[in-house]
This record gives C-alpha cells, sequence and structure tokens, in this order.
C-alpha cells in the first residue's frame, strides 16, 4: 500500500527473515527524488515490522531523527 504525506509517496514493506520480520520503507518525493531507508529494524510481527516503517518514513519526511527499532540484532 501507498501512503501519500507533504507531497511524498511511502511504500512501507516488510521481509521475513527466519523467524522475524524486517522493516523497510521507500520514499517518492515530490521533486522525484526517490530514497529507500533499507533495513530499518527487526520485529516479532508482521504487524509491528509494518507499522514501524511507516513510523520511520514519516520522521523522514519531515526532517525528523528515524526511530530507534526496539532491539538490534547482534552476530553469533
Amino acid at each position: 500500500m501507498i501512503f501519500y504525506h507533504h507531497g511524498a509517496a511511502i511504500q512501507p514493506s516488510v521481509m521475513r527473515v527466519g523467524r522475524t520480520y524486517v522493516a523497510r520503507a521507500s520514499i517518492l518525493e515530490e521533486d522525484g527524488e526517490a530514497t529507500s531507508l533499507g533495513d530499518l529494524g527487526a520485529f516479532a510481527s508482521k504487524d509491528g515490522a509494518y507499522r514501524f516503517a511507516i513510523r520511520c518514513a514519516f520522521a523522514f519526511v519531515d526532517g525528523e531523527s528515524l526511530p530507534l527499532p526496539p532491539f538490534k540484532i547482534t552476530a553469533q
């Protein structure tokens, strides 16, 4: 689903990785500039990851700092 925020088109997405869901977002601004925010964080639920991707994209468009994910995954 595509959301519009202050003239920018935002497409949040979620990718399953093992037992987690990874939040991502792509943004197309009014001037045609495209930005991918990449992997934003890992979540236990698909819905949680999707909502976080939207929050991050809105913050990016508003020029605010991106919110921190609930936890970090470290290599073992």
